[in-house]
């Protein structure tokens, strides 16, 4: 049988979703402690990749076991295998062939940024300290709804097929003291919430100017867009599946 795992993470301590030879990740986390609560060695996999320090409140990875169980019994007892940072939101069985990461139709990132200093959320939100034209940044975000090859904003170095991503939404908001970026698309490349952002930042610096999104966006170029902001202030909130992957 297959299930779903929906899960959330502080991603402070870890080195990314995926696990890697020498240092430690939420995969690895998790599947320890799905391995010991089942009694056999148990692989997930995850609905992404999420890179160091980068945070989510809605997360999904699946399994496979030959053993049955509650859902509620389960979230319990895997809950109390878990560090605090790592929590079972549920688990619900699925169909034998649905996967966490192909089957997802759309995945929404936040990135919050503090325009004060806030002693209580360093870890949480990144801290800008300079002022910046939200007008401008929210005119340049739309630039984004016009292209679908986002090269320019992906690490050099990504093994894909293709750059193209369907951006669904894009938005700027103000909570409080926080800046908060939102955006929804069918896949994202490595890095590209946190190179999109650092480059709306420039145009709310003045150091780029909205027309300039246009010329970063068709170099295909990531030298011609803006700094990476810290992973700290991002969140991954949303994975969307089709109903039919669902068993009750």
């Amino acid at each position: 049988m297959r299930y779903f795992l929906e899960i959330a993470y502080n991603g402070t301590d870890y080195h990314g979703w995926q696990i890697q030879p020498n240092a430690i990740s939420v995969q690895e986390v998790i599947e320890k402690a799905l391995s010991t609560l089942l009694g056999q060695s148990t692989t997930i996999f995850g609905a992404g990749r999420t890179d160091a320090g980068v945070h989510a409140k809605q997360m999904f990875a699946h399994f496979d076991t030959e053993k049955a169980f509650l859902n509620e019994d389960l979230v319990y007892k895997l809950n109390s295998f878990l560090p605090s940072d790592i929590a079972i939101l549920d688990v619900f069985k699925v169909i034998s062939d649905a996967h966490a990461r192909f089957h997802a139709l759309s995945r929404a990132y936040v990135y919050r940024i503090s325009l004060e200093k806030d002693v209580f959320n360093i870890v949480g939100a990144y801290y800008l300290k300079q002022k910046v034209d939200v007008i401008k940044m929210r005119e340049a975000t739309k630039v984004l709804l016009e292209y679908q090859d986002f090269q320019c904003f992906s690490k050099s170095k990504t093994d894909v097929n293709t750059y193209n991503c369907n951006i669904m939404e894009a938005e700027w908001s103000l909570e409080g003291i926080e800046l908060q970026f939102t955006i929804k698309a069918d896949r994202f490349l490595r890095n590209m919430v946190r190179a999109i952002v650092g480059t709306l930042i420039n145009v709310g610096l003045g150091k780029l100017e909205v027309a300039d999104m246009h010329n970063i966006i068709t170099s295909k170029n990531r030298s011609e867009a803006g700094f990476s902001v810290p992973a700290h202030g991002l969140y991954l909130v949303e994975v969307v599946y089709p109903e039919s992957i669902k068993l009750n």
